[in-house]
C-alpha cells in the first residue's frame, strides 16, 4: 500500500508545482511547455531520482493525452476560422510538414553521419509544431495580432500532427522491414489509406457524437465525460482499422463543436480544464523519460540541427507553401518564425524505441533538444517578431465576464458583463447598442437597478446583457475608453478613416487615389475590398493601392466591413525607415 501513496503523492505533487509555476510563466512570458519540460527534467533520473524508462507507457499516456488536446483544439475551431485560412493551413499541415522533414532530414544525414531512412525519421519525428505553446505565448506576452494570421497559425497547428505521425510510422516500418525501395509509392497508398480513412471517421464519429446527446437525457454533468468518451471511441476506431486516428479525432472536434449541442457550455469549461490536465501529463511524462546525461554525444549537433530547423527549413518550408496564397510578407515572415515544437516530437521521439528500431535512443535525444532549442530561441522572440512585423491589433476593453447560455433551440446567446469606462462612446450619445442586444440589468454604486430606469449608463457601471456571439467586437468597441489614436494606432489601421459606403469614384477623386479602378460607378469602397481580398474580411486585412494601403479597421458580424483605414506608409515600407 505505501508505494500506492508514494505515487500519488508525487504525481499529485508534480501536477500541483506544474500548475503553480505557471503564474511565473504567465508573469515573464516563458514557454509555458519549458517549464513543464523543465519541472520532469528536474524530477526525472538526471535531478531528484525519479526512475521511469517505461517507452510503451509513456507513447501510451503521452498519445491519449494529445487525442484528448486534439478533441478540444478541434472542438474550439470556428467555422469562420476555417473559412479565413483552411486552404493554406492544409497545404502548411500536409506540404510543409512533407518538405520540412525531408530539407531536415537532408541536413541530418550529414550533421550525424545517418543512414537515408534514419535521416529522414529524424526530420519526421521533429516536422510537426506545437500550438500550445505557440497560443500561450501569444496570451501571456498580451500580443494580439491580426485574426487572418491567428487563424492560419491555430488552424495549422493544431492539424499538423497528424502528417508527422503518418511519416515518423512510414520511416519505421521501412527501417524495419529493411527495405528503402518503393518509397514514393509507400507514401502516396499510405497517406491517402491513412488520411482518407481518418477523415471520414472524423465527419461520420462527429455527426454521431452530437446526434447520441441529442437523443439522450442525462444528468448535466454526464454529457462532458459522455462525448469525451464518444470521442476517444471514434479515435481507437479509425486507428484499429489502419486510418489516422488523430486526424480523425479533430475532425470529430471540428463537426461536433460547429453543431448546435446540448449542454455546449458545459462540455467547454469540462474540456479546459481536460486539456491543461492532459498537456501538463504530457510534458511530466516525457521530461521524466529522457535522460540528460546521455545528451553529450548528439548536443552539439542537435543545437545545429535545431538552428538549421528555426532559420531554413521552417522558413523555406512556408514559403513554398504560401506563395501560391498571395499573403503579404509579414504574414509568411511570422508563421515562418512561430513554427515552435513541442511534446509532440518528443513524443514521436519515443515511437522508434517503442517499435523496436535499432540504436533508438538518439531520436528522444535529438528530439528534445531541438525542442528546447526552438522553445529558447523562438519562444522569447515572439512578440518582438510581432511588433517588427507591424501584426499587432490595437487591443479593445474586453467584457469582464462571457458566459455562454444554454437556450432553447440551441439559440447562440451570451451574457456579457462590461464596464462603462469614461469617455466611452456610449457616454457621448453619438452611439447605441445594436437592436440585437439586450440589456439586462446594471450595477451601480453596489446596487442593482433595471435597464429602463438606469439607462444611459455613467461611468463605472457595470452593464449586464446578453447577445450573439457575433456582436461582441461591437460592443467592444462601444465599451471602449475614446482616446486620441496614438503613433501604433495609426500605423496599424491607417491615418485616416473612409466610408466604406461611399463609392469608388468618390474616393478616388477625392484622395487622388488614381490606382483605383472605377470602372463600375456603383461600386463601393468596402465591395471593392471586399472584392480584392476574396475572402472574408477581418481587422486589419490591407488592400495595396499604389504608395498607399487601405485597411480594414472594422468589420460587422464577420461579413461586411465597417470602417475603412487609408495608410499613408505601407507596413513593408515603415519597416524599412531607420
Amino acid at each position: 500500500m505505501d508505494w500506492m501513496l508514494t505515487t500519488i503523492l508525487i504525481g499529485a505533487g508534480l501536477i500541483a508545482v506544474s500548475i503553480l509555476t505557471s503564474v511565473v510563466a504567465f508573469r515573464f512570458g516563458a514557454p509555458l511547455l519549458l517549464v513543464f519540460l523543465c519541472i520532469g527534467l528536474v524530477a526525472g533520473d538526471g535531478g531528484l531520482g525519479l526512475q521511469f524508462d517505461d517507452a510503451e507507457l509513456a507513447y501510451f499516456l503521452g498519445s491519449l493525452a494529445l487525442a484528448v488536446i486534439l478533441f478540444d483544439s478541434g472542438f474550439g475551431t470556428r467555422t469562420q476560422t476555417l473559412r479565413r485560412a483552411a486552404a493554406p493551413a492544409f497545404v502548411l499541415a500536409t506540404a510543409g510538414v512533407l518538405l520540412t522533414t525531408l530539407l531536415v532530414g537532408v541536413a541530418a544525414r550529414f550533421l550525424f553521419d545517418l543512414p537515408w531512412l534514419y535521416a529522414l525519421l529524424m526530420g519526421a519525428v521533429i516536422s510537426s509544431t506545437d500550438a500550445a505553446a505557440v497560443f500561450f505565448l501569444l496570451r501571456a506576452g498580451g500580443v494580439k495580432i491580426y485574426k487572418r494570421v491567428r487563424s492560419l497559425l491555430e488552424v495549422e497547428s493544431g492539424s499538423n500532427d497528424p502528417m508527422a505521425i503518418f511519416l515518423t510510422v512510414l520511416f519505421i516500418e521501412m527501417i524495419l522491414a529493411d527495405e528503402s525501395g518503393g518509397l514514393v509509392a509507400a507514401f502516396l497508398i499510405g497517406f491517402l489509406f491513412q488520411m482518407g480513412l481518418g477523415l471520414l471517421g472524423g465527419v461520420v464519429g462527429g455527426f454521431l457524437i452530437v446526434e447520441i446527446v441529442k437523443r439522450i437525457k442525462l444528468e448535466e454533468a454526464l454529457y462532458p465525460i459522455l462525448v469525451m468518451a464518444c470521442a476517444l471511441c471514434v479515435f481507437a476506431i479509425t486507428a484499429q482499422l489502419g486510418g489516422s486516428g488523430f486526424l480523425a479525432i479533430y475532425v470529430a472536434g471540428i463537426v461536433a463543436g460547429n453543431r448546435p449541442m446540448k449542454a455546449a457550455a458545459a462540455l467547454r469549461r469540462y474540456q479546459q480544464g481536460m486539456t491543461w490536465l492532459a498537456q501538463i501529463v504530457m510534458f511530466l511524462v516525457l521530461g521524466l523519460f529522457v535522460t540528460p546525461s546521455a545528451f553529450g554525444p548528439v548536443l552539439l549537433p542537435a543545437l545545429l540541427l535545431g538552428l538549421f530547423l528555426i532559420v531554413v527549413a521552417r522558413p523555406l518550408a512556408v514559403l513554398l507553401c504560401l506563395l501560391p496564397f498571395r499573403l503579404d510578407r509579414a504574414t509568411i515572415t511570422f508563421s515562418s518564425w512561430v513554427g515552435l515544437r513541442g511534446a509532440v516530437s518528443i513524443l514521436l521521439g519515443i515511437l522508434p524505441t517503442v517499435m523496436g528500431v535499432e540504436d533508438a535512443e538518439i531520436f528522444i535525444n535529438v528530439a528534445f533538444i531541438m525542442v528546447l532549442t526552438s522553445l529558447v530561441v523562438q519562444g522569447w522572440t515572439i512578440r518582438p517578431a510581432a511588433h517588427w512585423l507591424q501584426l499587432i491589433v490595437p487591443s479593445l476593453s474586453g467584457p469582464l465576464e462571457r458566459v455562454e447560455l444554454e437556450l432553447p433551440g440551441h439559440l447562440p446567446h451570451e451574457l456579457l458583463v462590461y464596464r462603462v469606462l469614461p469617455n466611452s462612446p456610449l457616454l457621448a450619445r453619438v452611439s447605441k447598442l445594436p437592436e440585437a442586444v439586450h440589456v439586462a440589468l446594471l450595477l451601480r454604486h453596489g446596487q442593482t437597478l433595471p435597464a429602463d430606469r438606469a439607462w444611459p449608463p455613467q461611468p463605472d457601471d457595470l452593464v449586464y446583457l446578453f447577445a450573439a456571439p457575433e456582436w461582441v467586437p461591437e460592443l467592444d468597441r462601444l465599451f471602449s475608453q475614446a482616446r486620441v489614436p496614438d503613433a501604433h494606432d495609426a500605423e496599424a489601421l491607417g491615418e485616416f478613416a473612409l466610408d466604406p459606403h461611399a463609392s469608388l469614384s468618390d474616393v478616388a477623386a477625392v484622395y487622388g487615389l488614381t490606382e483605383l479602378p472605377v470602372s463600375d460607378p456603383a461600386l463601393t469602397l468596402g465591395q471593392y475590398m471586399c472584392q480584392q481580398l476574396q475572402s472574408h474580411p477581418v481587422v486589419g486585412d490591407r488592400v495595396p493601392v499604389g504608395q498607399f494601403e487601405l485597411v480594414v479597421r472594422r468589420v460587422h458580424r464577420g461579413e461586411t466591413i465597417a470602417d475603412v483605414g487609408l495608410a499613408l506608409v505601407t507596413r513593408q515600407a515603415r519597416k524599412a525607415r531607420p
